[in-house]
């Protein structure tokens, strides 16, 4: 058994149920050990990587089998199974959940449970396609314990709410420490600098690392300038500035951060996948792009390992050159720790801090009463062409989007000010 520092929490809800035969309940569900491998982050704070998104689906489908009473009678497997938009909206009203999208209730859950315990042969979450509705494995639920029948439906939600609120207080701290290290940062600089160093390191969660990444280069693009005008008489000198397109991990078309007014794209990343890299070249039709890569190896050295990778892609040089002249230059972590250096000598790391910890607001939902200006708040009604009536089930690449007409609507119901 992996331990970690939550799972003592499991095994005492675990307790609250079974009592003494909590360790032996643990050890025989391969799907209490799968969310205590997912919930080692509850330790690590919250630069650590959250793995919200299959806990969230594990726990709709589970609550939706609770909710309707199954647990304690009725056939389950008579049951029509639970509607994907409802599941979909309910994973999304967790706590930091606002954002999730569909790709754990269709598929991750299932390929990494499979992947922690390839010989169960079982997977947590059942759907049909044609009707897109879901039911979860009670054969996953169901246990065999001194020859009695348990069913842990109940404790995984328990356990997955204790996660969720572990997290919710280490975000609260993260938090406050920005708050604190602002107040500190004119008598303290060493360990203001070394806090943000931390949470640009390899480990940390990809989200903190962009936003972290986006604050450091937003003002050190912000002490260079360059001269700009349409014409030669209204030239004028300007400041670089460096504006985040979206929340992390969002459909932003491959754009991270853009810079005005050159017109830099930025996309950043933690892999070295020639795949992904190309992919998002291709979004914007090969136009050059900085990659922001969260890695201490040296920019040459991912380049050539990109090229190395493009050429067993590729075997034509013209076509690998023409995807490798778009990268337009690479960022590694000891380069965003050089040029926040340059900020910290610059005297604007105090802008740094409020840069991290407004984001952060923004991207964890934590802005009470904030109205989101990201283009999420709109949403695609239909698809591009053809008649949504001749797909009832979808036509997107998953199965579980209709994409016909191309219609736009507000999903806010807020007025603009």
């Amino acid at each position: 058994m992996i331990e970690h520092q939550f799972t003592p929490t499991i095994l005492k809800v675990l307790r609250d149920f079974f009592g003494d035969d909590a360790q032996a309940v643990f050890e025989a569900s391969p799907l209490l050990q799968y969310v205590n491998q997912k919930t080692r982050a509850a330790s690590r704070g919250s630069k650590s990587r959250a793995a919200l998104g299959q806990l969230y689906a594990l726990y709709v489908i589970v609550e939706d089998y609770l909710s309707k009473g199954f647990h304690q009678k009725g056939d389950y497997s008579k049951y029509d199974g639970a509607k994907f938009g409802d599941l979909f909206k309910r994973q999304r009203q967790l706590p930091f959940g606002s954002k999730l999208q569909n790709h754990h209730l269709n598929h991750r859950l299932n390929e990494e449970f499979e992947k922690f315990f390839p010989t169960v042969g079982l997977r947590p979450i059942l759907r049909k396609h044609e009707t897109r509705r879901y039911w979860v494995n009670t054969k996953l639920l169901f246990l065999r314990n001194g020859g009695k029948k348990v069913n842990i439906a109940e404790p995984i939600l328990r356990i997955i709410e204790a996660y969720a609120k572990a997290r919710q207080n280490a975000f609260a701290r993260f938090l406050h420490d920005c708050e604190e290290w602002q107040l500190l940062e004119k008598c303290d600089v060493a360990k203001v600098k070394a806090f943000v160093l931390s949470l640009i390191e390899p480990n940390v969660d990809a989200r903190i690392f962009e936003i972290v990444s986006y604050a450091i280069l937003k003002e050190w693009y912000a002490a260079h300038s360059v001269f700009f005008g349409l014409t030669r008489e209204t030239v004028r000198e300007e400041s670089l500035l460096l504006y985040k397109t979206g929340r992390t991990n969002a459909n932003d078309g491959g754009i991270d951060f853009v810079m005005r007014p050159v017109g830099r794209f930025f996309q950043v990343t933690e892999t070295i996948d020639v795949n992904k890299y190309f992919l998002d070249i291709d979004k914007v039709q090969r136009y050059p792009i900085t990659f922001v890569v969260k890695s201490v190896d040296t920019p040459d050295s991912i380049r050539h390992r990109i090229r190395e990778q493009a050429a067993e892609k590729y075997p034509v040089e013209e076509i690998v050159d023409s995807y490798m002249n778009c990268i337009e230059e690479i960022i590694n972590i000891p380069l965003l720790a050089q040029r926040y250096e340059e900020v910290i000598a610059g005297n604007r790391s105090e802008a740094v801090i409020a840069e991290i910890a407004m984001q952060s607001k923004v991207e964890y939902n934590y802005l009470e009463g904030a109205v989101s200006i990201y283009l999420t708040s709109t949403e695609r009604s239909d698809c591009k062409a053809g008649n949504a009536a001749d797909f009832p089930h979808g036509r997107g690449p998953q199965g579980d989007a209709i994409r016909i007409l191309n219609f736009v609507r507000c999903v806010r119901s807020e007025s603009a000010k």
